[in-house]
């Protein structure tokens, strides 16, 4: 008996393994630069506070993470 096609593209869609930022550096470094950007927009880019954005980027994105962590160990 021939199989029946279903109504999708053909592709089957892969589950993503969690994000773990620190598997991953680059894009972990890349997700704080994007943060920081937004911080430094909302204070309207005004110099010198460029390394207090990005430490604040970090620690929000270690933050959610280990909430994320936290929630699928459980």
């Amino acid at each position: 008996m021939a199989k029946q096609k279903s109504g999708g593209t053909g592709t089957q869609a892969q589950a993503m393994p969690a994000a773990n930022p620190s598997a991953m550096p680059v894009a972990r470094e890349r997700m704080i630069a994007v943060a920081a950007y937004y911080l430094a927009e909302q204070r309207g880019f005004s110099p010198g506070q460029e390394v207090e954005d990005w430490l604040q980027a970090e620690k929000g994105l270690d933050a959610v993470t280990a909430g994320t962590t936290a929630e699928t160990a459980s």
